[in-house]
């Protein structure tokens, strides 16, 4: 173990080396990271939707390697044990992202203490200027540490203080509802306490919208049961059909599927019958089916796509100008479709009886909260349809269910109050002028009831959507847009499926389950780009330019927070909607234009970071997240100009980029190990004030201290878990760490070297090292990589090969008696990993080529797994240098993934893994190697 060290430099007076800046167990961070995205009950970001949060996994190595020292700072520490050292603090970071350990104290302990000991015992105050979803300032609160939140946004304030102050405020408190008080669990650990009320509380406020309303929201027959609660009423938007000879009331519908799933497919099937009644003397009728054999091609494509419709009735192509024009003069209605009910084996869809289109059929209601859209926004549709208003996105018995819970709210924190005083909690002051007694927490129990509404909302409005694929309805905010939907389902708050109410208050209830210890985050309300920045340490996931209209999105949510709490939080609440003008996005809309908001942007960007450079450390490196936009990932990747201009704006305001570490997080940004791999969807960029009287230099000193750094830090890169496909993006830092060093780095005609062209430099240098350690493998391994780059897996005559083994002292035939070749009829070809031999005995050969170890090694893990992957190890060990072997399967993604994008995978796959591999494989006695591995080869 490492020896304690003061805080900030080693003793020739450098200042020492952080994790972040020189490894981490990257493929283990981003695997925990992207499982994290699929766990919603007990993960605190659960509390309230926000926008694009960075996985907790994430935020809690990415803090804990900013602060613990990287062991190359220990200069009493030989190479070895300085490698053995990191491979410890990789073991522990492995142990920390892991879901489980979360709430582990043994392990959260062990990690603080570590923190400790690199900082001589006080860490410093950690801030995230943008908090957001209070994803960074939760995990430094995790890891025991002093910590900051602030964000612009009101919302953003509230979900903070809800994560980060509330549950530590009444932390280990038993609940004070009667029914909670009686339960005889021993201890109320945490925030236990507080999320037994608002089970119990959340239950009240149902119980009692439901005397209200249960005329509104009348049950149905199904299969199953005489009376099966309604899960949700599925609507189809109506416009008439510009035909003049048909002129029918006619469906925008996107697909005639109600359930995909398995074994209990369903969808609609529409029919046109007469009806003097009807507009046009017709009338579309639906019947739900079962049958999956009598679905059509026209099943899945409904009649309503993003460029027009076409009518059910005469097939007529409806223009999408259309449908816009009918819309916003009024005349876009609904009709619905079908009933689905709930079920113990599936859901049922029903015919929709007069019943069920009468009871939809209320009146707006009093108090529906006010607040006008953006005339345009980004990410926003709906105006063009004659959306004016937020109530709009909603039902009129929508409306009025979320009107009733929001009114519901005061009622149910009164009845909190009193069960507070008759606990024998004091009445104290109220939660927003730091009171902890009962009006505080009656106040804490009414927020996050409030937070469950929300969560609603997000399901009942006319803006979600129903998910044949997984027979459910989805949420509006899927993601960080609001689109048009031409169907929608009208979920029933009073389902017990997800959507519903109930599940909601169960979803924020769990996510303060693992929360609720350590110490309260300060957290208030404040402008990143005007703040105070003496003091502390940033670690931050700012906006990236028009990536996400954070302000105008969450006045989806805010009219109903204020509607129910502005009296709880005055302050907060004391605008009709959230502030924009000094929202940090690039956003044309509200600036007069691209360029105008582009600048808008940039200049706030500049001056929280030349802030937060003026009072930064030299102790510790900040970190920054940057989130690539989708075109930049599809288009540009590393290359992309915003990735770039940003880089350009870090460096201009005095900072020194010292590492860059690609991030999966979020869903879906790759897949894990295997066929193809885009850009990892964020990158972590570690940064440190550059010295005032940092040097010039020009393009020549720069190669040269570019090729000798990266030399010295692809080894320790390759330390952690790094799966090829994230090694460019990794080797990054290393190389913008030279280059931002220099105050300037000089062109041959005097002019200034710009990032774009250091990033073109970079890659440049890494190939370069990549083809000079090519010179020093081994003979057999040069063949097989000069074969692939010229062939691929083609076959090609002998004397092809022939002329590449000659110069080598290599025989094609020896080659082929390898294994790793085919050579008849006078052809030769390169034999896939895939393809070769599973038998494979690494004991029946003395001369081992690493191209054949890797290729074996990334067949068994892919198709056998980790535990074969380890054995063949222990059975080559000592055979080859695994050090190379780890090397050439990032060499072999690199040369593979333009040519065969799923072989590559298989490289990327052990290289992600190969800590994994190699911590096996020192369990595996090579006897057992022996006995078990290659039973039956002879």
């Amino acid at each position: 173990m490492a020896t304690a060290m003061q805080p900030g430099t080693t003793s020739d007076s450098v200042p020492r080396r952080k994790l972040i800046e020189v490894s981490l167990p990257l493929e283990d961070i981003n695997s925990a990271s992207e499982r994290e995205n699929y766990i919603y009950r007990g993960n605190p970001s659960s509390v309230h939707k926000w926008w694009a949060q960075r996985p907790l996994a994430t935020a809690r190595a990415v803090l804990f390697a900013q602060l613990v020292d990287d062991p190359s700072s220990d200069p009493s520490l030989s190479a070895d044990e300085q490698k053995e050292e990191r491979e410890r603090l990789h073991n522990l970071i492995r142990q920390l992202v892991v879901w489980e350990n979360a709430t582990n104290e043994r392990l959260l302990r062990e990690a603080h203490d570590e923190i400790l000991r690199s900082t001589g015992g006080n860490p410093p105050k950690v801030l995230d200027p943008f908090a957001g979803g209070g994803t960074i300032p939760l995990e430094a609160q995790r890891l025991g540490l002093s910590a900051q939140s602030s964000d612009l946004n009101p919302v953003a304030v509230l979900i903070n203080k809800s994560l980060l102050e509330t549950p530590i405020k009444f932390a280990d408190r038993p609940p004070v509802s009667p029914e909670g008080r009686a339960n005889s669990l021993d201890t109320w650990k945490y925030a236990r306490g507080i999320s037994e009320d608002i089970r119990h509380y959340g239950k009240l406020m149902i119980d009692r919208a439901w005397e209200e309303l249960k005329d509104t929201y009348p049950n149905v027959s199904s299969p199953e049961q005489n009376e099966a609660r309604t899960l949700a009423w599925l609507w189809a938007r109506t416009v008439t059909c510009p035909n003049p000879s048909c002129g029918i009331l006619m469906p925008l519908i996107g697909t005639w599927w109600l359930s995909k799933k398995k074994g209990k497919e369903a969808f609609l099937v529409p029919s046109v019958t007469s009806d003097k009644s009807a507009q046009g003397g017709r009338r579309v009728v639906y019947e739900v089916s079962y049958d999956k054999g009598k679905a059509t091609p026209g099943t899945n494509a409904g009649t309503a796509s993003r460029t027009g419709a076409k009518c059910v009735a005469c097939l007529s192509p409806v223009d999408l100008k259309y449908i816009r024009h009918e819309a916003s003069s009024g005349r876009m209605s609904a009709e619905m479709v079908a009933v689905v009910a709930e079920g113990t084996r599936r859901r049922h869809y029903l015919t929709p009886r007069k019943l069920d289109i009468s009871a939809a059929n209320v009146e707006y209601p009093d108090g529906a909260p006010v607040g006008e859209l953006p005339e345009a926004a980004l990410s926003f549709r709906i105006q063009g349809y004659g959306m004016k208003e937020w109530a709009d996105l909603f039902t009129n018995r929508q409306l009025l269910a979320l009107t009733t819970f929001s009114n519901l709210i005061p009622q149910i924190r009164q009845n909190v109050l009193e069960d507070a005083l008759n606990s024998g909690m004091p009445l104290g002051e109220p939660l927003h002028q730091g009171g902890s007694g009962a009006q505080a927490y009656a106040d804490a129990i009414a927020t996050y009831l409030a937070f469950a509404v929300d969560k609603h909302a997000d399901y009942g409005c006319s803006l979600a959507v129903w998910f044949p694929k997984e027979d459910r309805p989805k949420n509006l905010f899927a993601r960080q847009a609001i689109p048009m939907v031409w169907d929608y389902p009208e979920v029933s708050p009073f389902t017990s499926a997800g959507g519903g109410l109930e599940a909601c208050v169960r979803l924020v209830s769990t996510s303060l389950d693992t929360i609720g210890r350590g110490k309260a985050v300060e957290t208030f309300q404040a402008s990143a780009s005007s703040r105070d920045y003496d003091g502390v340490l940033v670690s931050t996931d700012p906006p990236y330019y028009d990536n996400i209209g954070y302000a105008n999105l969450s006045d989806f949510f805010y009219v109903w927070l204020r509607k129910s709490l502005s009296g709880i939080y005055p302050d907060l609440f004391s605008t009709m909607l959230v502030p924009k003008s000094e929202e940090l996005i690039s956003e044309p809309h509200r600036h007069g234009g691209k360029a105008k908001a582009e600048k808008h942007f940039e200049s706030g960007f500049r001056s929280v970071f030349s802030l937060a450079r003026q009072n930064a450390s030299d102790d510790y490196p900040i970190t920054v997240y940057y989130a690539f936009k989708q075109k930049e990932l599809e288009k540009e990747g590393l290359a992309s100009t915003g990735w770039s201009t940003f880089l350009e704006g870090m460096i201009n305001e005095g900072w020194m980029i010292t590492a860059t570490w690609p991030v999966r997080s979020e869903r879906g940004s790759r897949m894990i190990s295997m066929g193809t791999n885009a850009l990892a969807s964020s990158i972590v960029l570690a940064l440190r004030p550059r010295k005032t009287t940092a040097p010039v230099t020009d393009r020549t000193g720069f190669l040269a201290a570019l090729h000798t750094e990266l030399e010295e830090a692809l080894p320790r890169i390759r330390e952690g878990a790094i799966a090829p496909a994230d090694l460019r993006q990794t080797i990054l830092g290393p190389g913008m760490a030279v280059f931002s060093r220099y105050s300037r780095v000089l062109e041959d005609d005097g002019s200034t070297m710009s990032v774009k062209t250091a990033l073109a430099l970079i890659n440049q240098t890494f190939d370069a090292l990549q083809n000079e350690h090519d010179a020093e493998l081994d003979a057999e391994t040069r063949f097989c990589l000069d074969w692939f780059r010229s062939y691929g897996w083609s076959t090609y005559p002998y004397g092809d090969a022939e002329s590449l083994a000659v110069p080598l002292g290599l025989s094609v035939d020896g080659i082929a008696r390898g294994g790793i070749l085919t050579s008849g009829g006078g052809k030769v070809a390169l034999i896939k990993p895939l393809d070769l031999d599973s038998k494979w005995d690494p004991a029946g050969s003395d001369r081992l080529s690493l191209w054949e170890v890797t290729c074996h090694l990334a067949r068994a893990y892919a198709t056998e797994g980790r535990e074969a992957a380890a054995k063949l190890m222990v059975g080559v060990k000592g055979k080859v240098d695994l050090d190379e072997v780890n090397r050439l399967a990032t060499r072999l993604y690199e040369l593979m993934e333009s040519q065969d994008a799923s072989t590559a995978g298989l490289f990327n796959g052990l290289g992600g893994a190969w800590a994994d591999v190699s911590a096996t494989s020192t369990t595996i006695r090579p006897a057992a190697v022996a006995e078990t591995l290659f039973e039956g080869d002879y």
